[in-house]
């Protein structure tokens, strides 16, 4: 006695595209799947780290906390 129309429709062989390309098949309810990250070129499974700089925020947080030469001795201009 199950209602008609109660489920979504089920594609097993629905494609996944990152950046334009299909990169696997898998089971959903929509035909297609763009994503932006999957297992192929995220940092955790593939071992490589990419650090985004936005106007310099990674040198500025690197000379703050010591990992940089001129460290913590050399004070900050901006911020006086």
């Amino acid at each position: 006695m199950a209602k008609a129309g109660l489920h979504p429709e089920w594609y097993p062989e629905a494609k996944v595209y990152c950046n334009g390309e299909v990169v696997m098949t898998v089971g959903s309810t929509k035909p297609e799947l763009h994503v932006d990250v999957w297992s192929g070129n995220h940092p955790f499974f593939t071992g490589t780290q990419k650090i985004i700089d936005t106007e310099g925020r990674v040198e500025r947080f690197l000379r703050k906390y010591g990992m940089m030469e001129g460290g913590q001795g050399t004070p900050d201009p901006k911020k006086k």
